[in-house]
């Protein structure tokens, strides 16, 4: 079901503005930021890796987020090349030729045990999936579940803010490799 809802969203969001995308990527970090303490003592509670480093890997995590949206604003990221026709050139003529970055679709992204905010839900391969334009659907770490689940909260109040459709982002769970396999 999250892999049909996100294809549906692929063929809605792939011509959203980096503009748009942007916005998205600023407001998943905001959200992520409103969640306050409760985030870090869930995710502490299920680690153990403390509360000074994962208020690191917090800011780590939402400084992603953000940076992508800069560089989204920047705009060089396209790599746009345009190489215009050359019809007269010998031996042969040129045709017109244009190249750019465009997303590709769904990407499936399967969260790190180590590392349970900047390499699980919300982390560089989902940012940069979403700055690329692609719906993400993240397989959580069956080690710090209700982390991840704090995480979705996060991204669906950006996801409703910034009317993206709500196949853009899915969380699935499980203990068992069978999950991550079918993703």
């Amino acid at each position: 079901n999250a892999v049909v809802a996100a294809v549906d969203a692929y063929s809605q969001t792939r011509t959203f503005s980096a503009s748009r995308l942007a916005d998205f990527l600023d407001k998943a970090a905001e959200e992520i930021m409103a969640l306050g303490d409760e985030l870090l003592q869930t995710a502490d509670m299920e680690t153990g890796l403390g509360l000074p480093r994962l208020t690191g890997e917090r800011g780590r995590t939402t400084g992603q987020l953000q940076a992508f949206a800069k560089m989204l604003r920047e705009g060089s990221y396209v790599e746009a090349i345009i190489d215009t026709a050359l019809p007269d050139r010998q031996p042969a003529p040129r045709p017109d030729i244009r190249r750019m970055r465009v997303p590709i679709g769904p990407v499936g992204v399967f969260s790190a045990s180590n590392f349970p905010f900047a390499f699980a839900v919300a982390g560089g391969d989902t940012a940069s999936a979403w700055a690329a334009g692609n719906p993400v659907i993240v397989k959580g770490h069956p080690g710090h579940p209700a982390t991840s689940e704090l995480f979705a909260v996060a991204i669906n109040r950006a996801i409703t803010t910034a009317g993206f459709p709500a196949g853009w982002f899915s969380l699935v769970q499980g203990n068992t490799v069978e999950v991550g396999q079918l993703l």
